[in-house]
């Protein structure tokens, strides 16, 4: 017989119990632990995994009132809240067992036992403390990702006054479970924001669950958002939980909000009014607990106006509204992103001695950044590249070759490189737009999700 890999504490001043115990147990499990005085625990606890523990409710000969079973048990729980502990009691004790269950113990086992209800009741035990070690993993996995995100994606910087005004929204909402609708240009930092809402809310210890909307075909939408069950189609080879489900008691960011086509649009408006999901080729209903974060750079009051965009979806999408302003309308916080960027470029290319001229920080300065932080970011990490002294100057960035202030029309370029050709294009119509995607987009004869494609490409 295989034995379980598991390590069980029993603790009882009777050695004929513990010895029974002991026996029946080694059978099915690789390590049986035997003590006959609580007072141990706390030595054990530090130095050994324990998966289960059985604890006798009395210890002192005339006293059979469990209050030292109790204690034990409270301590350990005070302890290792997520420790499994089964009781051992008499029949006369059993409405004192369950009162111990009240407190936290798992269950009881009877004197004299049968084998059958002993193992069958170790082995539930087991199962469950196996889920708490996984619960508990899962919750430090998401700790270090969180961490882990607040130094992938830095600080929220800006002091200027129209990033205080939207940092004081971001302070009133997050402790909310409202709805939020975050808006702004591309590369403003929508993501950035809505992982600062989470971090700031009660629930910043669950999950930060990011969906871009833009990249989800409409065949996957359901699948994706809702999980399916095992063969609900050809390629669903296992039951599969959608993002509401992950997302749950943490927060579900639904990216690019404005991508979902019409069609699609009133399945997520039946789930955010219901609060209820249903995956693919089941018919079970599930209640989800998730805050809802949403953004795009989409006109969406147009797109209603225009029949584009459901009103009775961005009125369940936006109880609150937080638009983030574009870079060229907040100048006074480029110095501050220049000094950020410098410091992490410096610091990934091991060039701490670096330094930037005057002439290359009013360079930098005067820029009208139609990518915004995304390229402002780029910016700083080639100077710091390209550069080849201790200072970085203005030629290192590169800037004049696509300052869109100062392109070239299209008709004298010289340079016939299709590619360049196409970001030189990209670049006059998200300058002649001021960054407003769906207008560039259009003039462009591109799809929005198009348009995203060839930013990321040249890195706009």
């Amino acid at each position: 017989m295989t034995k379980n890999i598991a390590t069980i504490l029993i603790i009882d001043d009777d050695e004929d119990v513990l010895l029974s115990a002991k026996l029946l147990l080694k059978k099915h499990y690789t390590n049986i632990i035997i003590r006959n005085n609580p007072k141990e625990i706390n030595q054990i606890l530090s130095k050994e995994h324990i998966d289960v523990i059985v604890l006798d409710m009395n210890y002192r000969i005339g006293f059979n009132d469990g209050k030292e079973g109790m204690y034990w048990l409270k301590h350990i729980l005070g302890i290792k809240p997520e420790m499994v502990v089964v009781l051992m009691t008499a029949y006369g004790e059993v409405e004192l067992a369950v009162d111990a269950i009240k407190n936290g113990a798992f269950d009881f086992i009877l004197k004299p036992w049968t084998n059958e209800k002993f193992l069958a009741t170790i082995h539930a035990g087991l199962e469950l403390s196996k889920s708490n070690q996984k619960v508990s993993i899962l919750k430090h996995t998401n700790k270090t990702l969180l961490k882990n995100d607040a130094k992938k994606f830095g600080p929220i910087i800006g002091k200027s006054s129209a990033m205080m005004k939207v940092l004081d929204v971001v302070e009133k909402v997050s402790h909310t479970d409202a709805h939020v609708l975050i808006l702004g240009e591309n590369g403003t930092g929508k993501q950035h924001l809505a992982r600062e809402i989470h971090r700031q809310s009660s629930n910043n210890e669950g999950s930060f669950i990011h969906v871009d909307l833009g990249a989800l075909s409409e065949s996957l939408f359901e699948s994706e958002l809702f999980g399916h069950k095992k063969g609900a189609f050809t390629d669903a080879l296992e039951d599969k939980p959608g993002r509401f489900e992950m997302a749950e008691n943490g927060t579900l960011f639904l990216d690019e909000i404005g991508n979902l086509p019409y069609n699609l649009q009133s399945k997520l408006l039946t789930v955010l009014q219901d609060k209820k999901v249903s995956r693919l080729g089941e018919g079970i209903e599930r209640p989800f607990n998730a805050r809802l974060l949403f953004a795009t750079n989409a006109p969406l009051h147009q797109w209603v106006l225009e029949g584009k965009f459901r009103q009775d979806l961005l009125f369940r999408i936006n109880t609150v509204e937080i638009e983030i302003p574009p870079l060229r309308k907040r100048p006074e916080d480029i110095s501050e992103f220049v000094s950020y960027y410098l410091k992490v470029f410096k610091e990934k290319y091991h060039k701490s001695h670096l330094t930037i001229t005057d002439e290359a920080l009013n360079t930098l300065k005067s820029h009208k950044w139609p990518g915004n932080i995304r390229e402002i970011q780029h910016t700083i990490e080639r100077g710091v590249i390209m550069s080849d002294d201790d200072v970085i100057t203005p030629s290192d960035f590169n800037l004049s070759a696509i300052d869109t202030n100062k392109m070239t029309d299209i008709a004298v370029y010289d340079n016939l490189n299709l590619q360049d050709i196409e970001k030189l294009l990209v670049q006059k119509a998200m300058h002649k737009h001021e960054g407003n995607i769906s207008k560039a987009a259009k003039e462009l004869g591109l799809t929005r999700a198009a348009l995203y494609r060839r930013l990321e490409k040249f890195n706009l």
